[in-house]
Formats: C-alpha cells, structure tokens, sequence
C-alpha cells in the first residue's frame, strides 16, 4: 500500500485527486496507476484504471487472476467495474469515499453476488495517511476557490 500512497503523492503534486493504485502479482508490482484526469483530459484515467491496463499489458492478459490491487482510496462504481472484469483476486484500500465509493460506501458491488467474479476486499492500510493527503488536497482546491 505504501506504493500506492506514493502515487497518490504523485498525483497530489500534479495537482490531480491524490489517488494512486498499483497492482501486484507474485509479490512484484506489476502495474501502477495515479489519477491522471486532468492532464490528460479523460474521464476514465483514474488510478485503478492506469494500473490496471499497466498490469494486463506487462503480463499480455487481460485476465488478473492471480493479482491483487491496493488502492489509496475507494474505488468508484467505473473502477470497482473494471477490477471485477480484469477478475482481480483481491482489492485492499485504504480510506472510504462517502460521496462515490462503490465498496461500501454508496454501493458495495463487490458484496452483489450477482457478477460472475467476486473480489475479495480489505480496507483500513495507511487510512489516516490516504485520509490526509485527500483533506489537504481538497483544502488547497477550496483556498484557491475563494481566492
């Protein structure tokens, strides 16, 4: 997780929503991901997304089996999607996002039973550290509001 905490830091310093993600096989980071939406100007580079297409493009899959995703933050109803299709084995994040967290918070996909894969989930690594970064994150963005 603290992988993805340093994505995160690199999304921060872009001045991007501080999420970072990474995927890990055989204990071997094999993808990385931090938001990227506005520099790139695309609604889906979020981290989860970045780090899974990293991962499927270095193992030539798009099948994740036997790979786990960390991520600092909940994934939305788009990446909880797209980590259930890649069949990810195990989703670890950090904090919750009440406002579009899509694992407990708004929805819990993963507890549906109704998908043809089931990601097993655990939260809770380096919360106050992922919790941090997006409170300091958001307070720049209100500074620069008011002006």
């Amino acid at each position: 997780m603290f992988a993805a905490l340093k994505e995160a830091e690199f999304a921060f310093e872009e001045d991007e929503v501080p999420i970072g993600a990474v995927v890990v096989h055989n204990n071997k980071i094999i993808g990385k991901g931090y938001n990227q939406t506005e520099k790139l100007k695309d609604p889906t580079a979020h981290a989860e997304i970045l780090a899974l297409t990293a991962a499927a493009n270095h193992l030539k899959e798009k099948v994740l089996l036997e790979c786990d995703i960390y991520v600092t933050v909940e994934p939305c109803l788009m990446c909880i999607g797209a980590i259930t299709l890649a069949k990810i084995r195990n989703l670890y994040f950090s904090t919750y996002e009440p406002k579009s967290g899509s694992c407990g918070s708004i929805y819990n996909i993963p507890d549906e039973n109704k998908l043809n894969h089931r990601v097993n989930v655990y939260t809770g690594i380096y919360e106050n550290e992922s919790k941090q970064l997006m409170q300091q994150y958001f307070q720049k963005k209100r500074k620069e509001i008011q002006g």
